[in-house]
């Protein structure tokens, strides 16, 4: 693991047109911890071989405490894929098989662990490139340092499953340990989720162990296949994390690295903004902002604004860096163009974002310039991108061609005319799910925000390949990076972005986001779909909130808020819902579409129902 820490911010207020900020010259990882882990079930296959299913996959190795007179070799084999029955060693794509082989003359305890695969453990500090070259895929320079955890614990790798050949006798459960790897502050009971629906909590269930799992080297990582941190997953990864456990220190410690250690996309940098934005949201701290809002001005993408106030694309962007989603057969045959939509997207976002920033740090100018550049930015954006006509978006300047993505960003983003957002969201959903599992995120957030909660929960749902029910099905305890192995043949199974209802359900069926930094003021909008029950618990800084709904003749909804944090409430109308209750008394609504808004907050423990 790389220990490197961050210059401390010393801001204890802020004054007109003053900013402190450090300069981010190392960065650390949060501390994780090995876990001793039992066996689920041991199984003889023949004379010479054990199958051991520990339930679920883990990044870690094992412990063996080894028979009195074993003389002999043991071979262990690692796995994450099953094949009738026996471990998969032949597995598709960067699904994990290892094996090693122990000699256990003269010890009692051993530590087995496959050797370190060189891309996923590469240091330039010691290790040669010449190394790294003999890999099976070889770049032009060098990747980026792995995220590395503490050599002496020995090499970890993901695994649910191994097979031990030449073990003497009876494999007793005590005598073999997993000892996994996770964030050492990460607390399984900080949230909770249940539906009437069990798929939708099987998907729960599998996203939120994705997230745990993945934290076993203490930064956000992309997966087992090279163990570093990009932009886009980490973001994603940090949305559900925010939702799943109460840790702030690994999202903080990404945003950190990444701000040393960049990666190559175009959209990639504008996520930066929206991770520092997110942990403002999250935290209301000003002081750690403040001490990051100088470097995010260089990844808004103002060096490639041209003077239309559009963001420009040459043709290397074109050909390779504007990615719009990937792998690149998940984008709905996009025209790239010299000004494409999504890429402007993500610039207007950035910029809208660093205006609030700037304000919150009470940097007016500063705050107004972003402001007059996001509005004529987005003028310009509507004028060359929108069809009004058609009433959705496209992919560039010079093509009529309309995918999925030109339209899904803008909505996510909040940049649709307004008025139209509810007719171009009935158009994405007909569309269905031609998107990748990152962009699904951007995706899900506009059919919920947009009247299409049923719709987003169908795709979420489908029987098909390309929906998280597909994920679950298959039998994988971690998600994937893709959302089948046809998809992306090289694909992990192991890759937090795929984990995004860990985030959405939470914010939409459950209805719980902060609309305020720091959730000094809630918002709690339930989108129930076709689900007749949900319940759950959602983390926040300020401590959990609780929330139980019954959707049936009538909308019923407890809600139990923390001390001191106030909730602007918005509830389904439901087919005959007149009214809005407050424990048992009427009280000021207003009917907005298919929603109930309060007219007064909510706080405490509170009993609402539409009727």
């Amino acid at each position: 693991m790389n220990l490197l820490k961050p210059l401390p911010v010393v801001a204890k207020g802020f004054v007109a047109s003053t900013c402190l900020w450090v300069t981010l010259l190392t960065c650390d990882a949060a501390p994780v911890k090995l876990v001793e882990q039992a066996p689920l079930k041991i199984k003889r296959l023949d004379d010479n071989t054990v199958l051991v299913d520990f339930e679920k996959v883990a990044f870690g190795n094992l412990e063996l405490q080894l028979p009195d007179g074993a003389t002999k070799p043991i071979t262990i084999h690692f796995g994450e894929s099953m094949k009738d029955g026996r471990i998969d060693r032949k597995p598709p794509g960067t699904v994990r098989y290892n094996l090693t082989t122990v000699d256990p003359k003269g010890k009692s305890t051993v530590i087995a662990a496959p050797p370190a695969d060189v891309r996923n453990t590469w240091d330039p500090t010691t290790m040669k490139y010449e190394d790294w070259s003999k890999t099976p895929r070889t770049p032009r320079t060098p990747p980026p340092p792995a995220i590395l955890t503490p050599a002496e614990w020995g090499v970890l790798l993901p695994f649910r499953w191994v097979e031990i050949e030449g073990w003497p006798g009876e494999l007793k459960p005590e005598q073999i340990t997993r000892r996994a790897s996770f964030l050492a502050a990460w607390d399984d009971d900080a949230a909770s989720f249940k539906t009437s629906d069990e798929t939708i909590n099987r998907i729960w269930d599998l996203c939120h162990y994705s997230i745990k799992a993945t934290t076993f080297a203490g930064l956000y990582v992309d997966g087992d296949r090279e163990r570093i941190p990009y932009e886009a997953d980490a973001y994603l990864n940090q949305l559900s994390h925010y939702y799943t456990d109460n840790d702030l220190e690994i999202a903080r410690d990404t945003i950190d690295h990444l701000l040393l250690n960049g990666t190559w996309p175009t959209e990639w940098a504008p996520h930066m903004v929206f991770m520092v934005h997110a942990d403002y949201m999250h935290t209301g701290d000003l002081g750690w902002m403040a001490g990051r809002y100088e470097a995010l001005k260089s990844k808004t993408l103002m060096n490639r604004r041209g003077k239309d106030n559009l963001v420009e694309s040459g043709p290397q962007d074109i050909k390779r860096t504007d990615i719009v989603d990937w792998p690149q057969k998940e984008r709905d045959g996009y025209v790239f163009t010299p000004r494409n939509t999504v890429v402007n997207a993500f610039h207007i976002r950035a910029l809208q974002m660093m205006a609030e920033m700037a304000r919150a740090l009470k940097l007016e100018n500063e705050a107004k310039d972003f402001e007059a550049k996001a509005k004529a930015s987005h003028k310009k954006f509507q004028q060359t991108f929108f069809d009004a006509k058609r009433g959705i978006y496209r992919d560039g300047i010079g093509t009529d061609h309309a995918s999925l993505h030109a339209s899904l960003f803008p909505l996510a983003f909040g940049l649709a005319p307004e008025g139209k957002e509810r007719a171009l969201a009935k158009w994405m959903a007909g569309r269905g799910m031609r998107c990748s599992v990152y962009a699904a995120q951007y995706f899900m957030e506009g059919l919920f925000e947009y009247g299409q909660s049923d719709a987003a929960l169908q795709l979420i749902t489908a029987d098909n390949d390309r929906s998280w029910k597909h994920m679950v099905n298959s039998g994988t305890t971690i998600s994937w990076e893709a959302w089948d192995q046809k998809y992306k043949p090289n694909q992990d199974w192991n890759h937090a972005w795929g984990a995004a209802p860990a985030n959405l359900f939470p914010r939409y069926i459950l209805g719980a986001e902060a609309a305020a930094p720091g959730w000094e003021l809630a918002s709690i909008e339930p989108h129930t779909g076709d689900l007749k029950h949900a319940k759950g618990k959602v983390p926040t800084p300020r401590g959990p909130i609780l929330i139980d709904w019954t959707n049936g003749d009538a909308f019923k909804l407890s809600l139990k808020l923390p001390t001191g944090m106030p909730a602007r409430v918005s509830l389904p109308a439901g087919k005959a819902g007149t009214s809005v209750f407050v424990n048992g008394s009427q009280v000021k609504a207003e009917r907005r579409n298919d929603r109930w808004i309060l007219a007064e907050t909510m706080s405490g423990t509170v009993e609402l129902e539409v009727r």
